[in-house]
């Protein structure tokens, strides 16, 4: 099934005429800050985080420009509410993707690391940068940024994954050639960069093992955007369907989330709740083995494939469902992982049910949190039953979802990120 990606926003495909009297690489002080950020990814379809951070700092007073994937159809320059928007052709992607493995990852990597190095440069040389942020995955893409580093703009390596446990949890490989380069370039990446963010403290801490300073690494979590994500929005109630018990998911869709653990629990609990339904939205990898496997299972009326939406249209999709789900495995990489989708769902009063992984359970309790042994279909279709059969647990699950984003929330998030870049644009070197 195809994923539905399309922006309703203006599109400009203009570059803006660069103002007169700007010196080369000299920003005047009377002009806003700007930012720039590098992401393997599509913009704003693909990445929440990306765009939260844009956004904020464009509130901040900032001109943000983000350098990107194009997807098919979309246009090579873009605005995107205030945000320019520097899409970077990749042909050998649809095909590497394909093919998958480490090696076609890697080759895909590197094609859009030249592109993206040749594309922030110009932009750099026209205007200079007051900072330039670099998301993984790539680590090793903040070296594109060679060019405005050495003329004084500071370098941020946004870690929104550790590659060594991302690559040992997908691939199995810890101790051959490849795990080692991984490492060494991880190393090398933080060094490089003047400054490193990453996405919890469980992260922040084994960064710090490997050598990463304390005052160098800082933790932005990925909160939920409660502009976005908000029980009290001014529109009119959604419920859930009449009849049915519908359960949501929305995110990337890797083997190691455990999807097709859902598939095989909704498989088994169709007789107990005859109404039951998720409803999975995104895309990625394992989408066709999902597909194949509703349809092997004969499951098309109770899961549906919605594709890609903007963050904006997601609260609604979310408000209209029962239950949310979080059904990851647990191995290295996820065992780490501290979904943003989780905090979306407990933002907007949203029961869910998650697996019990180290970083799930350090930042969430059995009061807010319904937990299943990862892994474990009969456990996952086990919690499911139990919540569905007592609607008054459900709704105390629900009311008590809230506490984490008293203290998590992006309006305090938010505000620590700006200030950050703030201090590291201060410490930018003009060059002469």
């Amino acid at each position: 099934m195809a994923c539905a990606c399309s922006v309703n926003e203006p599109r400009c495909p203009q570059q803006p005429k660069q103002l007169h009297g700007i010196l080369m690489n000299k920003p005047t002080s009377n002009l806003p800050k700007r930012h720039c950020m590098i992401v393997f990814a599509a913009y704003p379809l693909s990445e929440t985080r990306v765009q939260r951070e844009a956004e904020v700092l464009l509130s901040a007073g900032y001109n943000v420009d983000v350098i990107c994937l194009r997807l098919p159809g979309e246009p090579a320059r873009d605005v995107y509410k205030g945000v320019r928007i520097f899409r970077l052709n990749n042909f050998l992607y649809p095909r590497l993707a394909k093919r998958g493995g480490l090696a076609g990852k890697f080759l895909s990597y590197l094609f859009f690391f030249i592109s993206a190095g040749i594309q922030v440069t110009k932009l750099h040389l026209g205007t200079a940068y007051h900072t330039i942020q670099v998301h993984n995955l790539p680590d090793f893409l903040v070296f594109s940024t060679l060019i405005p580093k050495i003329m004084g703009a500071p370098i941020i390596l946004d870690l929104h994954d550790l590659m060594p446990e991302f690559f040992a949890g997908r691939f199995g490989q810890t101790g051959n050639l490849a795990a080692w380069l991984i490492r060494r370039q991880e190393k090398w990446a933080c060094r490089y960069a003047d400054h490193v963010i990453t996405v919890s403290e469980h992260w922040r801490q084994a960064l710090i093992t490997r050598g990463v300073t304390p005052e160098k690494c800082s933790v932005v979590m990925n909160v939920a955007d409660d502009r976005v994500f908000k029980r009290d929005n001014g529109k009119p109630s959604v419920r859930p369907e009449p009849g049915t018990f519908q359960l949501v998911y929305h995110g990337a869709m890797p083997a190691r989330y455990g999807l097709d653990l859902a598939v095989q629990a909704v498989e088994q609990l169709r007789e107990d709740i005859p109404g039951i339904h998720l409803r999975l939205i995104g895309c990625g990898e394992h989408l066709p083995y999902l597909t194949r496997l509703v349809n092997e299972l004969g499951l098309a009326q109770h899961i549906s494939f919605e594709g890609l939406h903007l963050a904006e249209e997601l609260p609604d999709i979310i408000l209209s469902c029962d239950l949310g789900i979080v059904p990851y495995r647990n191995d290295i990489f996820t065992d780490g992982l501290l979904p943003t989708k989780l905090m979306e769902y407990t933002a907007l009063g949203l029961p869910a049910v998650a697996a019990r992984t180290t970083a799930i359970s350090t930042y969430f309790k059995d009061t807010s949190v319904t937990f299943f042994e990862p892994g474990n279909v009969e456990d996952l279709a086990r919690v499911i039953l139990q919540l569905y059969r007592h609607p008054d647990a459900l709704a105390q699950l629900a009311l008590r979802s809230v506490v984490f984003n008293q203290q998590y929330n992006w309006g305090k998030t938010g505000s620590a990120y700006v200030e950050l870049i703030n201090d590291l644009g201060k410490k930018r070197k003009l060059s002469r």
